[in-house]
């Protein structure tokens, strides 16, 4: 029994791109790219907006970014046929707890499951079960900034993790509780436009694998990062973006990313592959020619340097996961 999880990064659907939606666009995703979502038995995104045509920006001082997105944002998602969204990030209240509501509200509409955001703290830090070709995946979603988006016991909020001092107790019960053939934790972790991923970052890695997580796929650098591989378990560090309006920079390459798709079985996770994608201004189609070669080269050099094989199939590349039924590790998360 295997079970295939189509996974991609920070979605953001505000400013620019609510914009064009508002002026009647229709398809922020190629169609190869939709087709690719819609193969996978689940499809798992980070939601970096809020959906809502209510609220005030959040006052924090300093804060330069705002996303919200309006309802008919949600008809993308499901086109994509998204079936969970993660809200654990530093933009679920931009626009405050009734556009959060809202979001949550619009996603329930549309039968998509949502994690990592609620009206008080026991909801948003709640794991979600989703059942799929008989098997069972359980989901997870946190994001260890920011902290003032924290959600309390009657504070609307996110599922907010500090995880610069150890994983905590929450996150690692949640994970020992699953009750799940697959326990995926989508943390939204570490700093904006790193190349690779900062030391409190790997060792939260380390920590969720110890708790039980048998597959680990990050997200807010912007820039995919490279996977780390166990017996039965890998560390997707991050998965880049999806669509989005953002500046590019011309180092870095943040209009370069992956859509992902992982094949888990009863043991774990046998192969994670990453499709090569180009994100023009609020638009992400599948890249080609010197992107994709600039792309596959990155992503290979970010394995190798965590000791990761990558091999290629199909326009997707592909990493091998040892059977999780054999043995001590091979590789860790560092």
């Amino acid at each position: 029994m295997t079970l295939t999880v189509a996974l991609a990064g920070d979605t953001m659907l505000g400013r620019g791109v609510a914009d064009l939606l508002r002026r009647g666009r229709r398809r922020l995703f190629a169609d190869e790219v939709v087709d690719a979502t819609r193969d996978a038995d689940l499809c798992v995104l980070n939601l970096e907006c809020c959906v809502s045509e209510r609220g005030r920006r959040w006052a924090a001082p300093g804060k330069p970014f705002f996303f919200r997105a309006p309802p008919s944002a949600v008809a993308e998602l499901r086109r994509l046929g998204v079936d969970a969204v993660t809200l654990a990030n530093n933009h679920a209240l931009d626009y405050g707890p009734d556009a959060l509501a809202d979001t949550i509200g619009h996603l329930d509409e549309a039968g998509i499951a949502s994690v990592g955001a609620g009206p008080d703290r026991r909801t948003a830090r709640r794991l979600l079960r989703m059942d799929a070709g008989g098997a069972r995946l359980g989901l997870l979603g946190l994001a260890d900034h920011p902290e003032d988006f924290a959600a309390g016991p009657d504070r609307p909020g996110i599922a907010y993790a500090d995880l610069r001092d150890g994983v905590p107790d929450w996150v690692t019960a949640a994970v020992r509780g699953a009750e799940a053939d697959t326990t995926l934790v989508a943390p939204h972790w570490g700093p904006n436009m790193t190349a690779e991923p900062v030391p409190h970052v790997r060792a939260a890695a380390d920590a969720l694998l110890a708790a039980g997580a048998t597959l680990v796929a990050g997200h807010s650098a912007h820039v995919c990062h490279g996977v780390a591989v166990r017996r039965g378990a890998a560390v997707l560090f991050d998965l880049g973006d999806f669509v989005d309006d953002y500046a590019v920079d011309p180092d870095l390459r943040n209009d370069l990313s992956m859509l992902w798709r992982v094949t888990v079985g009863p043991e774990g996770p046998r192969r994670v592959e990453a499709l090569p994608l180009w994100l023009d201004f609020a638009f992400t189609r599948l890249a080609e020619g010197a992107e994709a070669e600039w792309l596959r080269r990155r992503f290979r050099d970010a394995c190798a340097a965590l000791g990761t094989p990558v091999r290629e199939r199909g326009g997707w590349l592909v990493v091998d996961v040892p059977d999780g039924g054999a043995g001590a590790a091979a590789g860790t998360a560092r």
